[in-house]
């Protein structure tokens, strides 16, 4: 079995950090057809994650449904799909889940703060955010390493009493110990109840619901029609899957889906192109921004709906405090005129989020909001 470099894009054939070249094996026919990952487990050691981490990151990639067998060490993906195919998907783990953002070096620890996962390197010292929009971060967050590692050496032990029984040969016991030694993390209880990147119409709904870009968030428009809400849907659906798409691949996209221009998709970009980084990302948004957010008060109080969903309901925590460099983001990127962030903040609205979750967000906004009335008293006097 060939080794290749962590990184790909790395050609030094002395590059300390190698990984086996990823092989797949497909079974059976029709329905039933699934892909083997047979070295799983040694891809998974080299690059110091559970298996189960990139093999769920495949389902959410592949919207398939995979299985983690860790007992026999069998990692499966539904339906057919060739080996390089599931490399170049392993390469996007690699850079999202392993690589120090800081250094690009794979020695980094998965540390879980609150509803944040960090990644801290070992090599230059840094420590920072995974990638929190994508869907293997709920997964990692509800089976976070050190909980894995608790329940494999409970299987651990149950494997080698019933090896003992069977008297197995030794040999076998100790390659389980050392590979639990590496580092290696058996399934959760979650993983064991099937979770996957399911995409029945059912599936897609309970996801979108998550997102909170079904239609009973957006109240009523001009462009409220059952029709238009399923494009909504499949817009923030398709914003969720893409890797790092273009401001031209966004617009294209809306534009296909008939979206383009309409407030609700403004509220719907809001939600899906940022994250906790929101603040450093606005800058490199403004452009797209401008397209979407039209000159009117629907459009603009849209993007305010859109950051009270992506702090009230997934990045709390993290970005309450921030919420004054939040808008002034906002503010100096020219996106939204100083009258509607003044009505905006005058008074907590169920619309977008819960009550009292939008009272703490206008609260912790209080700072910046004062500023520009303040700001817009002193320009009237001038």
């Amino acid at each position: 079995m060939s080794a290749i470099n962590v990184r790909r894009d790395v050609k030094d054939s002395f590059y300390r950090y190698k990984m086996p070249r990823l092989v797949a094996k497909v079974e059976g026919k029709g329905n039933g057809i699934k892909t083997v990952i047979p070295n799983m487990t040694d891809i998974a050691r080299a690059l110091s994650r559970p298996s189960s981490y990139p093999t769920k990151f495949f389902g959410c990639v592949l919207g398939a449904q995979t299985t983690c067998d860790d007992k026999n060490e069998r990692y499966i993906v539904t339906g057919e799909h060739d080996a390089e195919r599931l490399q170049t998907i392993l390469d996007s783990f690699i850079s999202k889940f392993v690589l120090c953002s800081s250094c690009q070096n794979p020695e980094t620890d998965i540390i879980i703060k609150g509803n944040d996962i960090w990644m801290d390197c070992k090599a230059c010292g840094a420590r920072n955010m995974a990638d929190m929009r994508h869907k293997l971060a709920t997964y990692i967050l509800k089976n976070p390493p050190a909980q894995a590692v608790k329940k494999q050496r409970r299987q651990h032990q149950e494997l080698q009493d019933d090896d003992d029984m069977n008297g197995s040969d030794d040999d076998l016991i100790t390659q389980r110990i050392n590979k639990e030694a590496a580092g290696l993390k058996l399934e959760s209880k979650l993983a064991q109840e099937g979770w996957s990147e399911d995409t029945s119409e059912a599936a897609v709904a309970q996801r979108m619901k998550e997102l909170n870009v079904k239609s009973g968030s957006f109240g009523n428009g001009d462009d409220d029609d059952e029709e238009g809400e399923n494009k909504y849907e499949q817009f923030g659906e398709w914003l969720e899957k893409e890797e790092a798409p273009s401001d031209e691949d966004i617009i294209a996209k809306a534009e296909e889906l008939g979206v383009f221009g309409k407030y609700k998709s403004v509220q719907v970009l809001m939600q899906c192109i940022f994250d906790a980084s929101v603040v450093a990302q606005i800058p490199k948004r403004t452009k797209l921004l401008r397209k979407f957010v039209k000159d009117d008060e629907k459009h603009q109080k849209a993007v305010l709906g859109g950051i009270e969903r992506l702090v009230g309901n997934e990045y709390k925590d993290t970005l309450l405090k921030k919420m004054p460099n939040i808008l002034m983001g906002l503010y100096e990127a020219d996106i939204i005129g100083d009258d509607v962030f003044i009505k905006w903040g005058e008074k907590p609205s169920k619309r977008y989020v819960d009550k009292e979750v939008s009272k703490e967000i206008k609260k912790a906004a209080k700072p910046f909001l004062e500023w520009l009335e303040n700001a817009s008293e002193e320009e009237e006097s001038d």
